[in-house]
């Protein structure tokens, strides 16, 4: 029988590989570019082989699923690091502050403000990346570019957030350089280091443009099940 752990050891394997080659090509550390393994919808069983892989940072969008899952996998690996990637609801604010180390979702002032507080309450500060809507789409979340440094020096200054960069999810259908290139702008004339952007179709490119985490799922794990349908449908 056929180890079901095998290809996901060997799609890391292929990642790893192809990270190196694009950080050589565009002239960076291999060090500077960390792989974010997206694991949303992902069993404990199914992340298991990419923690025996020496995979130890990881994505997860939704705070119910991470609490399930995560509590049990920290125990088999303590240097791993979780980072929140999807809409956090300003009422969830606790419980990421509690769950994750890096949250990349931070988008609104009702937001940051609801963090710090969380934060102060529990002596504890994951990093936080910003988020940008860099197509301005009505549907997505994130800040718009336009508003992007009055809330990013909000952020900082007046709530003291630990801002450590910018995140973003070019919009489908559209050229990517063009959102990471105006991505790694903001952060330029902000001072920020940290640029999460790319994902498995368009990671290369991101590493171009600077990327220091890739948000990489499928490339990975494998496709993610079709949503189910709500019941009695």
């Amino acid at each position: 029988m056929a180890d079901p752990a095998i290809p996901v050891r060997e799609n890391l394997a292929a990642i790893r590989a192809r990270v190196a080659s694009a950080a050589g090509a565009a002239g960076r550390s291999l060090g500077s570019i960390t792989i974010v393994a997206v694991s949303k919808t992902k069993s404990a069983a199914e992340i298991q082989p990419a923690l025996a892989a020496g995979q130890r940072v990881f994505g997860e969008n939704r705070i119910q699923e991470a609490a399930r899952k995560w509590p049990e996998l920290r125990g088999r690996g303590p240097d791993i690091e979780l980072h929140l990637i999807g809409p956090l609801q300003t009422n969830k604010a606790g419980d990421a502050v509690r769950l994750f180390d890096v949250i990349e979702s931070l988008d609104r002032e009702k937001l940051a403000r609801a963090l710090g507080v969380e934060m102060a309450k529990q002596q504890r500060r994951p990093a936080c990346f910003i988020q940008v809507n860099t197509g301005e789409e009505p549907q997505k979340a994130g800040i718009s570019p336009r508003l992007a440094d009055s809330f990013i020096a909000l952020c900082r200054e007046e709530l003291g957030l630990p801002v450590a960069g910018l995140m973003c999810i070019p919009p489908i259908g559209e050229p990517p350089a063009l959102h990471f290139a105006l991505l790694r702008e903001i952060a330029r004339r902000n001072g920020l280091a940290g640029l999460s952007m790319g994902m498995s179709a368009d990671f290369e490119i991101a590493i171009r443009f600077g990327a220091t985490h890739l948000r990489i799922g499928t490339a990975i794990f494998g496709e993610r099940p079709p949503p189910r349908a709500p019941s009695g449908a």
